[in-house]
């Protein structure tokens, strides 16, 4: 394992191969695959099993699955090992209706002991390393035990015991959703405390180098996984390493520190994902969270109708025409007008 290892979170729409290759290529240490339903993938649903494809270029990787019955969760997780994963993640922390109030994802935190029947079925049913990522806890309210034991403590103890390799914790509780500040003092307890030996990865707003520092300095933690930051962003695995490692690491991958060298990374993902697709409006369709969310964007003047324009593009010729406009417009060397 590398010094201060970074992750791209397992995230719905976003971490298909296409943008999982761009995060690898700028240092991510590890990648997650999207969100895939055990019971699609029992019943053999060609879109579900779309998302076990892996490439060696993007390992190691972890294939995330979720599911609220310990026999299909069992199944599906021998169908993912045929895939050979270098990791099997179990999804205990989505917080959306869909997931988390269907009782799967972080709707489990309301039933622990189908969490560990769940969790120690697919450690049971596989041979590759098992991991978890999970959340503090359901609410406000659940955060800790009556005897004072804050919940995810426990929970985190009782999970290693039944044989997971490593747990991921999101600093928020499924009721935050992605509202407020990520906290990090329990996952900071979790990894003090004595009797963990698995290692544990925080996750939660991690959106700068120096909040990645603080994060590995100040709890603890033996990785920190990126989530949303990484929307048309996929360099700030570069930006941090080179934060965390230089002058010492010479290995860190070359940032792109120009509007045109930005762009130009914007436009390859469009490309990759309309070459995984196999369709051009899809493959925009999927990008297009990473125009949205791209800093690349933020702060421009008089930039609104640009970005609408550029959301309603569905070629990838007036995608490239927009972006080639923005550069004209705000590039580097230009003055806004």
């Amino acid at each position: 394992m590398t010094n201060n290892p970074l992750y791209l979170a397992p995230m719905e729409d976003v971490t298909d191969p296409a943008f999982r290759l761009l995060c690898k290529r700028f240092g991510a240490d590890r990648v997650y695959t999207e969100f895939v339903n055990a019971d699609a993938l029992v019943r053999d649903v060609p879109s579900t099993m779309r998302k076990l494809r892996v490439r060696d270029e993007e390992r190691p990787v972890a294939i995330q699955i979720y599911g609220k019955d310990a026999a299909s969760m069992a199944d599906a997780a021998r169908i993912v090992e045929q895939a050979k994963p270098d990791i099997i993640d179990i999804n205990f922390g989505c917080p959306v209706k869909k997931v988390a109030g269907k009782g799967a994802g972080a709707g489990l935190l309301r039933d622990v002991p189908r969490m560990l029947e769940i969790t120690r079925a697919v450690v049971n049913a596989v041979h590759t390393p098992v991991t978890v990522k999970t959340r503090l806890g359901w609410d406000a309210n659940t955060l800790y035990l009556p005897d004072g034991t804050p919940f995810i403590v426990d929970l985190a103890e009782r999970l290693q015991d039944i044989g997971i390799t490593e747990l991921a914790i999101h600093g928020r509780t499924r009721a935050q959703m992605y509202r407020d500040e990520a906290d990090w003092t329990l996952i900071g307890e979790v990894k003090r405390n004595p009797r963990i030996h698995i290692p544990i990865i925080g996750n939660g707003d991690v959106t700068t180098p120096e909040r990645a520092r603080e994060c590995f300095e100040r709890y603890g933690v033996d990785a920190v996984m990126i989530g949303r930051a990484t929307f048309g962003c996929p360099w700030i695995f570069a930006e941090i390493k080179e934060y965390l490692n230089s002058p010492n690491n010479q290995n860190t991958p070359i940032i792109p520190k120009t509007m045109k060298d930005k762009i130009a990374i914007l436009k390859e993902h469009v490309d990759r994902a309309i070459e995984w697709v196999g369709d051009e409006h899809k493959g925009i369709l999927h990008s297009r969270r990473h125009f949205a969310a791209s800093p690349v964007f933020k702060g421009l003047p008089d930039f609104r109708q640009t970005r609408i324009a550029l959301l309603r593009a569905d070629t990838r010729e007036e995608v490239f025409a927009i972006m080639d406009q923005i550069l004209q417009r705000w590039g580097d060397n230009n003055t806004p007008q």
